[in-house]
């Protein structure tokens, strides 16, 4: 463990540089840069609020509110777990070339991909304002959800890192699990909506149980304890697994990208 924390300080200035590397990248050749970050939440929460509500005759005016906390959540587990994905063959040329502790790649992805969710949470708070959503100490409890889902995305994109060297078709797949993520975590709907039968589907779904909770401390209601536990256990397990799984091949990594 001491050796892998030495390690890790060894490198961190590296690490720090790969995120300031795929932030700018990002938006490199974008004329709104960094502001894109807060302008197309918003946008798709507009569009999204205009079509649900009009289909489900939603009278709930704090509506975009309920669209926007889940869509920043899953917009960031997306994003970055598909950036986690292809962070070893992407950096193919540098591992080939230099020694570096391969899983700063995943790493940079996430943190970085973190870095940019937490400043479009700006927007959620301006929206919270436009639609006299009043914060309240539950408001707090937010960090418990928001520290969960960078775990949980940690160890996704650990073990989609570590596979995507091996099956090139992971990318294409993933983007179909994806999909079925987004419409299992009830980012447009509530739960309830569906009928007792169909929950169970949108209750075991790990990121849901993220939303639900955010959800729970932006609108002033206390942590669902399930949820929390469940999404919290899931996320050990799957980062553990996914350290495991990266360290058992990553010396084979030179071979295959």
């Amino acid at each position: 463990m001491s050796t892998a924390i030495n390690n890790f300080k060894k490198y961190r200035f590296l690490l720090m540089e790969l995120v300031k590397k795929e932030i700018k990248l990002k938006y490199r050749r974008s004329y709104l840069g960094i502001f894109w970050t807060l302008l197309e939440p918003l946008l798709t929460t507009v569009v999204l609020t205009i079509v649900f509500s009009n289909l489900r005759e939603n009278k709930n005016a704090a509506f975009p509110v309920y669209i926007l906390s889940a869509r920043l959540i899953y917009t960031y587990f997306s994003n970055s777990t598909k950036a986690a994905m292809k962070s070893i063959r992407s950096n193919s040329a540098m591992i080939k070339k230099v020694y570096v502790p391969k899983y700063i790649y995943p790493l940079s992805s996430v943190i970085s991909g973190y870095i940019t969710f937490i400043i479009s949470l700006l927007v959620l708070v301006a929206v919270m304002g436009v639609f006299k959503v009043q914060p309240t100490l539950y408001l707090l409890q937010a960090i418990f959800p928001l520290t969960i889902v960078i775990v949980m995305t940690l160890g996704a994109g650990m073990i989609l890192s570590t596979l995507a060297v091996f099956f090139r078709d992971l990318e294409y797949l993933w983007s179909v699990m994806l999909m079925m993520i987004m419409y299992t975590s009830a980012i447009f709907y509530d739960i309830n909506d569906i009928g007792a039968k169909n929950q169970w589907i949108v209750k075991w779904n790990p990121l849901y149980a993220i939303i639900h909770n955010f959800r729970n401390a932006i609108f002033g209601e206390p942590l669902d304890k399930f949820s929390l536990i469940y999404s919290a256990v899931f996320s050990c397990v799957s980062l553990l697994i996914g350290i495991g799984l990266f360290y058992k091949k990553q010396d084979e990594f030179i071979l295959n990208i």
